[in-house]
């Protein structure tokens, strides 16, 4: 799984009676083909009217939170909900849908179940590798694969630091030009550009050397709002690397109640009754 870029999720549509046809297409697996070949196929399939394509584009951004949040989100989770928003999709611009093949993610049985759960009409077929038996599973990673390679191709950076490029590679670990990429594009307290998904595994080894970062916050107020309580909490930031650093009280305490100074400057107060 790449660390750099959207994630993108494809699927691909036609009737029943096209499915012979369908595999003299040529279609295959996308990570088999090279990319003049996947590009080739991609706009073939564009203009046959017998098929239709849809695409889900999730901004490394929006993966990283829901990734990293307090109630995490896993990968899993995000990939169903993508595939079954595509059917909703699909079934909203009124296609009557009959059979669906799904390439799995986690568990072939659970997740079908979950899918036949969501839309009891439709046969769902799930497997592994079903972007290599399935030709119309092979059309949606083609779809997939080149709507993701184009959004990166045409990546607007957000940030504006010097001596940023796009020779990324492919955003798998093993790629040299990823790696390379990823280290000369780290920053000790921010991390990476936009584009990189923070919470991927593979980020982490960069960032041994980052700066610690401690996250203070008052918790617990009693139910009349006047006595106070003052829990100091502080979040590790594990995932990229950085941990909190064990501080005694007196230091974290920046007056008597244990407000930080900016609260206390502007009389600010947490308010529980409303």
């Amino acid at each position: 799984m790449g660390s750099e870029g959207p994630m993108v999720y494809g699927c691909l549509y036609c009737p029943i009676s096209y499915k012979k046809t369908l595999s003299t297409l040529e279609f295959a697996d996308s990570k088999t083909l090279k990319e003049e070949k996947r590009e080739e196929l991609f706009e073939s399939l564009k203009v046959d009217e017998k098929i239709g394509w849809a695409v889900d584009v999730i901004d490394p951004r929006v993966l990283s939170a829901k990734m990293l949040q307090k109630n995490k989100i896993n990968l899993n989770e995000i990939s169903h909900e993508s595939a079954m928003g595509l059917v909703k999709r699909v079934l909203d611009i009124g296609y009557l849908l009959t059979e669906v093949y799904v390439d799995t993610v986690g568990d072939a049985d659970k997740y079908r179940n979950k899918l036949t759960e969501r839309f009891p009409s439709i046969k769902f077929v799930v497997a592994k590798k079903a972007d290599s038996l399935y030709p119309v599973v092979s059309g949606a990673s083609i779809v997939a694969k080149v709507t993701r390679d184009r959004a990166l191709q045409n990546w607007n950076f957000d940030e504006t630091a010097e001596n940023m490029h796009r020779n990324f590679g492919s955003g798998y670990p093993g790629d040299p030009n990823t790696k390379d990429w990823l280290e000369n594009h780290k920053h000790a307290v921010f991390g990476f550009p936009s584009l990189v998904r923070f919470s991927w595994g593979t980020c982490e080894s960069y960032f041994k050397g980052g700066v610690q970062v401690l996250w203070e916050a008052d918790e617990s107020d009693d139910d009349d709002g006047c006595s106070r309580k003052t829990v100091k909490r502080q979040s590790k930031l594990s995932n990229l690397g950085f941990t909190g650093m064990k501080r005694k009280s007196e230091d974290i305490e920046s007056s008597g109640k244990g407000r930080c100074k900016f609260f206390q400057s502007r009389k600010l107060e947490q308010l529980t009754l409303f």
